[in-house]
């Protein structure tokens, strides 16, 4: 995977993160730089982590999966970033105020944020990822992210709103494609 690659793939990956940060910048216009440093670092360390498990399952795998190793890429990346885009559509219910302060509350936005990149991580164990680089870059993007998104939302309320996530679905689809192809041979 080249370096544009993975910036594409961390920019993708970052979309969900971006969003929840915003609405924590909104939710709470007085989080504090060391709250939002806190939060950003384990959004990230989970963003990080789970494309690691992702690329291990898929190492795991690659022997049973090698032959349609493309085709799964493609799927995966394709249901992912279409979840993406889906959600950006739905209608979310953000009535109840987020207590910024829980561990658990924080840690959960982090897992639920991270799992694509789970998904994301399995492709990845078919490819010549070097894993070592990928899932700290990735971390470093959503770390980077979070604590922008955090101050867009304490500044801005709310200017991006979901709908930045149909960029992160279709970037997610392209690396998808772009996998596929490769194998097809056709890039």
């Amino acid at each position: 995977m080249d370096v544009l690659w993975l910036i594409l793939l961390s920019i993708g990956l970052c979309f969900d993160t971006l969003a929840v940060s915003v609405s924590i910048g909104i939710n709470d216009r007085k989080v504090a730089f060391f709250q939002a440093l806190k939060i950003a670092f384990i959004l990230a360390f989970f963003q990080g982590l789970m494309p690691f498990l992702g690329w291990l399952s898929g190492k795991t795998l690659e022997n049973y999966i090698s032959p349609v190793d493309h085709w799964v890429a493609l799927v995966l990346l394709t249901l992912v970033g279409g979840k993406m885009i889906f959600e950006s559509f739905s209608n979310k219910d953000d009535d109840e105020p987020m207590n910024i302060n829980s561990l658990k509350l924080i840690i959960t936005l982090a897992v639920a944020t991270s799992i694509d990149a789970f998904a994301v991580g399995i492709p990845l164990g078919f490819t010549d990822t070097n894993i070592w680089i990928a899932a700290p870059v990735i971390g470093l993007f959503t770390g980077v992210t979070a604590m922008f998104g955090m101050l867009i939302g304490k500044k801005a309320a709310g200017l991006l709103g979901p709908k930045i996530e149909i960029i992160g679905g279709l970037i997610l689809i392209g690396l998808g494609l772009k996998i596929f192809l490769e194998h097809m041979e056709v890039l």
